[in-house]
């Protein structure tokens, strides 16, 4: 059953993030496999949500979005300085790459490697277009 995109809605898409003045492709499902999620389940944006409201299959929009407005606001309270001895041996850590850090809890969060010397190192754990304006491709192909 095909409709307009509603709360809870299961929808089938395909998205590309560009950047705001460039145009270029910084994440995009239209070269591989479309993405399925369910509007209001906490899997997309919520100012990408309330801008697919409405839309239906083979509707084709572009959406700018302000500095933090998709991905948040970028937080300095989320780079963290931590010490060489705290990290597990068995990441590899480089300057400018981006590792998954085990949580105590079993989860894991990605961080980028800001700085690394002999002591610490500088981890961001943000994301990485945290506080960043950008423009969003969207093809819808399926609603139920």
């Amino acid at each position: 059953m095909s409709g307009t995109i509603q709360t809870g809605s299961l929808v089938t898409l395909h998205f590309r993030v560009m950047h705001p003045v460039t145009g270029v492709s910084l994440l995009s499902t239209f070269e591989s496999t479309p993405a399925t999620m369910q509007v209001s389940a906490g899997e997309l944006m919520p100012a990408l949500e309330a801008r697919l409201l409405g839309l239906g299959p083979g509707a084709r929009e572009v959406f700018d979005f302000a500095e933090g407005e998709a991905f948040g606001p970028y937080n300095p309270q989320l780079v963290e300085r931590v010490k060489r001895s705290d990290i597990p041996d068995t990441l590899h850590l480089e300057k400018d790459t981006v590792l998954s850090f085990p949580a105590p809890d079993g989860t894991s969060y990605p961080g980028l490697v800001r700085e690394l010397n002999d002591h610490d190192a500088l981890i961001d754990f943000n994301h990485p277009l945290a506080g960043k304006p950008v423009k969003m491709e969207v093809s819808i192909i399926g609603v139920i």
